[in-house]
């Protein structure tokens, strides 16, 4: 039997995670929760139609909170790479706490306004530095393989609830009509909290064990967004030649967009259009979002469920492909199919996200600006969507919803089937902080915990 000590080095990243570990996967679960915890989201169109604003003031705020979240991950990108993503995580926090304040001291065009406005920098400040933080934190502990299951189980305990939570907002309103967007704010400070007992990083050639105290100092902290330091314009500049150097980060980037703006649209977007054209009144919308909802939560928690003979970049088109296909079963089944469809798409949905996240990461190189890469992403994400939008829009103000679902599908199979042509072709060689293993993580356990 082999004894407890003295272990081979590495051996946290296939066993247990040390304590160290285990504290930031603990506070990142806590400030996932309560920092996405956005009690006002069923209720927000209503709360501010009550207070006075026409739907041309409504959705012409929602267009300016789009564009203003695509503008800002620019900066914020930077600033997590510049000033340290522990540091930006914090800063996103306290914005988020102000934001979710400003409708309850002005309930007026110009309050949702700038509530939503800082709602997009508090977003935008964490959109990356949240997953650069918990990658970078990992693997200074060797504990990399920890780290799909702890975004994935992030995320599903953000859904989870959600879930719970958004059934008590009307009873609450009731109460206070304020209360959504004041409990908003308390979940913000709470995710503020854990941010700031987030562990520092230890910086290149430290112990991972020294980040703690001030012995690191600010440039190790730096090091948790994969830079010490810097102008703003090289980090962009840094950022935007990995991409052009890298085929693999170029292709993987696009994969994500991808993914997400098929789910994104349809989760969103085409949700209540879908339902309402099969006949299922706005009255059971809410259950059927949560039993979407939970499957997401589920599938999120359990990424290790896909079996180890693929690898994870043909899961992602596995699960794309998956993605698809529901949507163009949709516009065949009845009311009750058309809830199991959503609810599979959740669950594909669900799957994906951790999977990809993983790939994306591994894909940075290892001295490259990891949080502002990541906002490239999701710049390039938020502006496909607002293309899709359009085009959604356009589909269905002509009542062609159907012909919608079906090109949808069409384009994901054409661009996913393409994808995989180039990879097979050898054009394109995958690349990662463990060379070959982006190949074969499935099947050496690089992307399934142990135990």
């Amino acid at each position: 039997m082999r004894a407890r000590t003295g272990r081979r080095p590495g051996k946290a990243a296939y066993g247990a995670p040390t304590v160290r570990a285990r504290r930031i996967i603990r506070l990142n679960y806590g400030f996932q929760l309560l920092f996405n915890l956005l009690w006002w989201m069923p209720v927000f169109y209503a709360y501010q139609k009550a207070a006075g604003l026409s739907d041309g003031e409504i959705f012409g705020i929602q267009s300016i909170y789009y564009v203003a979240f695509c503008l800002f991950e620019i900066p914020t990108g930077l600033i997590a790479d510049r000033i340290g993503t522990r540091n930006c995580l914090r800063a996103g926090a306290v914005v988020m706490t102000a934001a979710n304040l400003a409708p309850v001291f002005s309930a007026s065009y110009t309050g949702f306004l700038v509530h939503f406005l800082a709602i997009a920098a508090g977003r935008s400040l964490t959109s990356g530095a949240a997953s650069a933080y918990l990658y970078d934190g990992l693997r200074a502990e060797g504990c990399d393989a920890h780290y799909l299951r702890a975004e994935g189980t992030a995320r599903a305990l953000g859904l989870a609830a959600k879930v719970v939570c958004w059934p008590l907002v009307g009873p609450l309103m009731a109460v206070a009509h304020a209360a959504p967007y004041l409990l908003s704010a308390v979940s913000a400070a709470g995710s503020l909290v854990c941010a700031v007992a987030l562990p520092r990083l230890a910086g290149p050639g430290k112990a991972a064990g020294s980040g703690s105290g001030g012995g690191t100092g600010r440039a190790a902290d730096r090091a948790g967004g994969g830079r010490r330091g810097g102008a703003f314009l090289r980090d962009a500049g840094a950022a935007l030649r990995c991409v052009a150097s890298s085929r693999w980060l170029a292709l993987v980037m696009v994969q994500g967009v991808a993914v997400f703006t098929l789910s994104r649209i349809c989760q969103v977007n085409l949700f209540q259009p879908i339902l309402l054209d099969h006949g299922i009144a706005e009255a059971s919308h809410g259950g059927v979002l949560a039993a979407m909802t939970v499957a997401e939560a589920v599938a999120s928690a359990r990424p290790q469920w896909l079996s180890g003979r693929l690898t994870p970049v043909a899961w992602v088109s596995v699960l794309s492909l998956a993605l698809a296909g529901t949507l163009a079963a949709m516009t065949f089944g009845g009311p009750w199919a058309v809830v199991a469809l959503l609810c599979l798409f959740a669950a594909a949905t669900g799957f994906a996200y951790p999977v990809q996240r993983k790939l994306m990461n591994d894909a940075v190189p290892a001295h490259a600006p990891r949080a502002t890469l990541l906002s490239v992403e999701s710049i390039v994400d938020r502006a496909v969507c607002a293309l899709a939008a359009v085009a959604a829009g356009a589909y269905l103000s002509a009542g062609h919803l159907d012909a919608l679902l079906w090109h949808s599908a069409l384009a994901t199979a054409v661009l996913f089937g393409a994808f995989q042509l180039l990879l097979r072709s050898g054009f394109v060689r995958r690349t990662g902080p463990e060379g070959t293993a982006a190949r074969a993580g499935s099947r050496s356990g690089a992307d399934r915990p142990a135990g």
